[in-house]
């Protein structure tokens, strides 16, 4: 089986962020909330295209511990333009364990280039479910991101993806991770399917271990290459049991709730 998270990392602690979009009603789990918005593409002010993978999103990037990259991360849209957006065991260790410690982002990372930098993680938050039982059906996390001397937000440097909760099942995705053998994202373009009730699942060849936290993109601009960001490989098997297809837990008003959490706490 292949996880989606380096395994030396398993005794490390940490936590991630997530946005809102707009939410429909999903089976057994409470009724979404009224007033949830979809929010403006912010204006991106990231580094010239030629500076940055082709096909990639400088919103991506990869996140370190121990001086190696081992999950994949993203911005979602927030006031404050410092939310990421990953699985939950990208930063927590789940039932019995805790937040990982010491993580930092590097978007737009590419051939060993961090071209914003490094930012520092916190303000981690996971669901309940994920701490108490690791439940599979909330393998998702949110958390900040600063970076000490830099005056701008994240998002107001690398753009950032709007958050939707309540999605159709099966739509046409952008799915970018970071393999933990290699210095540039993978990234694929297919469409999603349910898996069950609260996970889905996309078919996309070369996402291996490190890849965990990628971002499922739809709506995809293709001269930002932002868009609206539907789930993260996690969830099932960690993700999945091989580099061909990726999992992803539903992001329904469970998501939204943390998101909401975590932008009243920045």
């Amino acid at each position: 089986m292949i996880v989606r998270r380096t395994s030396v990392l398993l005794t490390l602690a940490a936590i991630v962020l997530l946005g809102a979009a707009f939410v429909v009603v999903v089976a057994a789990r409470p009724a979404p909330l009224a007033d949830a918005t979809t929010p403006e593409h912010p204006t991106v002010e990231a580094a010239p295209a030629t500076d940055l993978p082709a096909v990639s999103s400088a919103a991506v990037g990869p996140l370190f511990a121990e001086g190696q990259h081992y999950c994949t991360a993203s911005v979602v849209h927030s006031e404050r333009g410092d939310v990421l957006l990953t699985a939950a065991h990208c930063i927590h260790n789940g039932e019995g364990g805790g937040y990982l410690t010491g993580v930092t982002f590097a978007p737009g990372y590419h051939d060993g280039i961090a071209p914003f930098g490094y930012w520092t993680v916190s303000d981690e938050l996971v669901a309940p479910g994920w701490t108490a039982s690791s439940d599979p059906d909330l393998d998702v996390g949110f958390a900040t991101a600063h970076q000490a001397g830099t005056t701008k937000s994240l998002e107001s440097l690398v753009g950032a993806n709007l958050l939707a909760t309540g999605t159709p099942f099966e739509q046409p995705i952008t799915l970018t991770g970071y393999p933990d053998d290699s210095e540039v994202p993978a990234v694929c373009r297919n469409t999603t399917r349910k898996q069950d009730t609260f996970q889905l699942r996309v078919d996309c060849a070369g996402f291996p271990t490190g890849t965990s936290g990628g971002p499922w993109v739809t709506e995809e601009n293709p001269q930002t290459r932002l868009g609206t960001v539907i789930g993260v490989i996690g969830g099932f098997e960690f993700g999945g049991d091989d580099a061909d297809t990726s999992y992803s837990s539903y992001f329904d008003t469970d998501v939204l709730a943390l998101y909401r959490q975590t932008t009243a706490r920045t």
